[in-house]
């Protein structure tokens, strides 16, 4: 069976602008992820959105936010960058998980950019993905808060709550965004990441969810939820 299949029909059931209004008032008060900070703080600077979400795969928003604003002070561009050693930019962005993989990855990104897009990350999909270390999630962040482009950017808190929700039934990040992009109304596809990113980091947790604070349980099933509290 096909995945359209499988989620098809609960898409009958989803208030789209109910749940997204519920989301928009329980975060009243919270800090923004981390990515949507940077972006926020270095006027929605490609270079510095690209960099700061490569540093935040596998890596806390605190630690993000520190060893962005760290390796942007040194190397506020792809010049700048290479013009540092690796084991200084290794030691910029220590404790970012990953930190030797991506420092190599920063470097031959910054090559790239300089050589072949005069050191401005590319509006574009497909050139995205070609750079080192970039996946659909960073690139659809860049093209979201860099250029204002419509993109939903699926990380775990997304493919997680999307799945536990019943919105779609999917085995992969990139199998959600694909189902999302199907059944979310465009108005709401840049939001979706930041709002749900702060749900999965406060109430809709990975192991036993705070159910009983939970705004949109109307539109969830909690599918394969043994344990709440």
């Amino acid at each position: 069976m096909s995945v359209i299949a499988e989620w098809s029909v609960i898409e009958e059931k989803i208030n789209w602008d109910a749940l997204v209004f519920a989301l928009n008032t329980w975060r009243q008060g919270l800090d923004a992820p981390s990515v949507t900070v940077i972006a926020e703080k270095y006027r929605h600077d490609p270079w510095a959105i690209l960099v700061s979400t490569i540093l935040s795969l596998r890596t806390k928003d605190e630690v993000t936010l520190t060893a962005s604003a760290a390796l942007l002070e040194k190397a506020p561009s792809p010049e700048t960058l290479l013009c540092l050693k690796e084991t200084e930019i290794e030691k910029l962005i220590f404790p970012a998980g990953f930190y030797k993989t991506k420092t190599k990855n920063l470097r031959e990104i910054a090559k790239i950019l300089i050589e072949k897009y005069k050191s401005i990350p590319p509006a574009d999909m497909d050139a995205l993905l070609e750079l080192p270390g970039v996946g659909r999630k960073t690139a659809n962040l860049v093209l979201i808060e860099a250029f204002d482009r419509d993109g939903i950017c699926v990380d775990t808190h997304v493919h997680r709550i999307s799945n536990r929700t019943g919105w779609v039934k999917t085995k992969t990040p990139e199998e959600t965004e694909m189902a999302l992009r199907t059944i979310l109304p465009v108005l709401y596809w840049k939001a979706l990441n930041p709002l749900l990113v702060l749900y999965g980091q406060n109430i809709c947790r990975p192991v036993s969810p705070f159910c009983s604070k939970c705004t949109i349980a109307f539109c969830c099933m909690k599918a394969g939820v043994e344990k709440t509290r």
